[in-house]
């Protein structure tokens, strides 16, 4: 455990594709010594982690603190006792979202965001679909009024990305601005000075 904490943070993986956000978030937050990061990692996570990046659930789980057994709905992220300063699903399938949105806590991740909701604490959703139909837009739209904050990775290109991971850390660097834990990699619009 790291002796200097002062945020706590979740970090959830879904099934959805687009595992390497939840990958770069996790190598961005441990970079920041006073971050403790507390991993849940869904099965269909696992195998779309492993599809997209190569990397295995035990790669991923040495960038955080603690992970999560995902069927344990006991442990301490799953209470509101429990402190945690912010919740990112990264990324977040639809199936998980609309869980979400109807507080059906079949599962630690979708139960951690029940409560980081129902304690009013922030909690982002990448969501990773396209397109939505109108049943996607009235959960994000629901989401939105409980206080959850919808963040899809869609990316910016005044940076002039020179790579697949400048697209990612674009909308990356937007979460981490979002829980207050921006580096100093955040590339910033600065109003098209050279």
């Amino acid at each position: 455990m790291k002796e200097d904490v002062s945020v706590k943070i979740i970090v959830g993986i879904s099934g959805a594709s687009g595992a390497v956000y939840g990958l770069r978030l996790l190598e961005r937050l441990r970079s920041q010594k006073e971050v403790e990061i507390h991993l849940i990692l869904t099965r269909s996570g696992e195998k779309t982690l492993y599809l997209e990046t190569g990397k295995l659930a035990s790669d991923i789980k040495q960038l955080s603190d603690f992970s999560y057994p995902l069927e344990d709905i006991s442990c301490r992220l799953a209470s509101g006792s429990y402190p945690i300063d912010a919740m990112v699903v990264a990324p977040c399938s639809i199936h998980s979202m609309s869980a979400i949105a109807q507080g059906i806590s079949s599962n630690l991740l979708i139960r951690a965001a029940d409560v980081t909701l129902k304690e009013r604490r922030k909690l982002i959703l990448m969501v990773r679909e396209s397109p939505f139909h109108l049943g996607h837009l009235k959960t994000m739209a629901a989401l939105t009024e409980m206080g959850a904050i919808i963040a899809p990775p869609i990316p910016g290109f005044y940076h002039h990305p020179q790579t697949v991971m400048d697209i990612v850390d674009h909308s990356v660097d937007r979460v981490l601005d979002l829980i207050g834990r921006a580096d100093d990699r955040v590339r910033r619009w600065d109003g098209g000075a050279q």
